[in-house]
């Protein structure tokens, strides 16, 4: 909760809330997108018999950013799976240590994973691939999700530190 604020998930501060209204922002424009896609397909194929060739590309791209934009938010949010009633059995030290450790864990995985399909990004946009496809989409665009999620995925990881250190300042 942020105190004052009413519900929501914690905040480490002003750039952390608008980095994670610009993430909301998107995944509902993509989603809103995917559904008007989807529907619009279906109802192509059932009213005239006609299939739009590019639908499942686009789909295939929405999903996977909705994918990551959607763990990043649940991240911040503390939304993500965990075996909560081995955590919460813990006294307070050991979980404030065992989520500092998965933090920075989290965190170097995933500045791992950026750097890597970063590479990948550079290699397709400076080889000139395109997708096989109808719409003959420059690679490098749907690849850009993977490295720009992991950016996200690591910057509410940092956030999460934040956060943790200041619980530990005030003695919780």
């Amino acid at each position: 909760m942020n105190p004052g604020k009413g519900p929501g998930p914690a905040s480490a501060g002003p750039l952390f809330d608008r980095l994670a209204l610009a993430v909301r922002v998107a995944t509902a424009v993509v989603l809103a997108a995917l559904v008007i896609i989807v529907c619009t397909e279906a109802f192509l194929r059932g009213v005239a018999n006609v299939s739009l060739d590019y639908v499942e590309e686009l789909t295939g791209y929405f999903v996977v950013t909705l994918t990551f934009f959607g763990a990043a938010l649940a991240l911040r949010a503390s939304a993500l799976f965990r075996v909560s009633f081995l955590f919460d059995a813990m006294p307070a030290p050991a979980r404030r240590w065992l989520s500092r450790v998965f933090i920075a864990g989290a965190l170097f995985v995933c500045a791992i994973l950026a750097w890597r399909s970063t590479d990948l990004v550079l290699s397709s946009f400076s080889r000139g691939k395109f997708a096989p496809t109808e719409l003959h989409t420059p690679l490098w665009i749907p690849q850009l999700i993977m490295p720009v999620g992991f950016v996200l995925l690591g910057v509410f990881l940092i956030e999460q530190w934040l956060l943790s250190a200041r619980a530990t300042k005030a003695g919780e």
